[in-house]
């Protein structure tokens, strides 16, 4: 019987060295393996070069420069924007991300529109009395947003859902009469904005000291109206489209009910509302156009003479461009254009008419000049 531990045994039950490798047993890990990677830094990330139209193809892109001070307009969350100033060699463009200065703190928004100050000074045309520069707003603009910063942004926006459910609770545990809306963070973590509406003034002061104990932040409870709140959330309106003040109004403007009067609207508000209860800012904007209008068409119940005669005017259309008349073989609706080829018509002949009577009149008509009498024409001859 040989034995298993003889070197020169080539006997497949004798363990060779390496085996335990060959086997596919885990190796053991050391302490130093066993740590875990450093994550990767965020890069700097530049703002892509400007390319010049004029250049000719193949050369490499410029980088836009400036040689002053920017005057940047910053949208935040709900269309909320701010104006800042910015210094740098490199110009901020629109659509870039930027770290600026906030309410004890700092905050991240997205550039909207940015002008250099040279372009906004007055060279003396303005008030006539010298060059002079456009004040500068006091905040400014830090510097430009790294990837990491906008993640950091886009995971505090994904927490506001929680913070309005959370929020909500609290109001129901004080019992009070608003309606939480929208809650922003400030990127830094310094602050917690919550919007809410509500029809006449609350007393928040306990609700705010159980949101600080909660959210471990500094809070701020802002009323805002419906119109605000409608602009802040956005959604559709009546004409199936993107609410105005939500998509392209710059600002919010009251309505009246006159505006509907003007516009021959019906005024019943169920007809010219929007989605938050209040009059379409529609009304405001299109009234111009109305008033533009009402100069082009004729009155409503004004009386028109046209070559069927005299009609009066029953309603008219700005859209159709047309006019509805009434006239003695009833009802007629014709475009505008033809109403007024049909009244230069009428007075053309208006015109022919009077200008024939004039004219066989004065040939028909005998001499207004009586004969001399006998007595005259004796002592005519006398005096010859």
């Amino acid at each position: 019987m040989t034995d298993p531990r003889d070197p020169g045994n080539d006997s497949p039950d004798r363990p060779r060295r390496g085996d335990r490798r060959r086997r596919g047993r885990p190796r053991p890990i050391s302490r130093r393996s066993r740590r875990p990677a450093d994550p990767p830094k965020p890069r700097r990330v530049e703002p892509p070069a400007a390319v010049d139209p004029g250049a000719a193809p193949g050369t490499p892109p410029v980088a836009a420069r400036t040689d002053g001070v920017q005057i940047v307009e910053i949208r935040f969350k709900g269309l909320r924007t701010d104006y800042f100033s910015f210094s740098h060699p490199l110009a901020l463009r629109e659509r870039e991300f930027v770290v600026v200065e906030a309410d004890r703190g700092r905050d991240i928004g997205v550039v909207k529109r940015a002008v250099s100050a040279k372009d906004l000074a007055c060279e003396g045309g303005c008030d006539a009395v010298g060059e002079r520069s456009v004040p500068l707003p006091e905040k400014k603009v830090i510097r430009r947003a790294a990837p990491a910063d906008v993640n950091r942004l886009l995971q505090f926006r994904d927490q506001e859902m929680e913070v309005r459910r959370r929020t909500r609770e609290l109001v129901a545990k004080h019992r009070l009469r608003m309606k939480v809306s929208e809650a922003e963070w400030q990127w830094d973590r310094n602050k917690l904005t919550v919007y809410f509406t509500a029809e006449k003034r609350v007393d928040f002061r306990a609700l705010v000291r159980d949101m600080a104990r909660a959210f471990r932040t500094r809070i701020e409870l802002r009323q805002i109206g419906v119109r605000d709140e409608a602009r802040r959330i956005g959604g559709l309106g009546r004409c199936r489209r993107e609410l105005c003040c939500r998509s392209w109004l710059p600002s919010i403007e009251p309505v009246t009910l006159q505006l509907a009067k003007d516009q021959g609207l019906s005024l019943n508000p169920s007809q010219i509302s929007g989605a938050c209860g209040r009059l379409m800012n529609c009304l405001r904007y299109e009234h111009a156009m109305y008033q533009q209008a009402k100069k082009r068409f004729p009155g409503v119940g004004q009386s028109v003479t046209t070559t069927e005669g005299e009609e009066r005017v029953a309603d008219w259309s700005m859209f159709d461009e047309t006019v509805s008349l009434d006239g003695r073989e009833g009802r007629r609706t014709i475009p505008l254009t033809q109403l007024k080829d049909e009244t230069r018509a009428a007075k053309r002949r208006t015109l022919a008419e009077g200008t024939d009577q004039e004219s066989t009149g004065g040939a028909d008509e005998p001499s207004s000049e009586s004969p001399p009498s006998d007595a005259q024409q004796s002592s005519d001859h006398a005096a010859g």
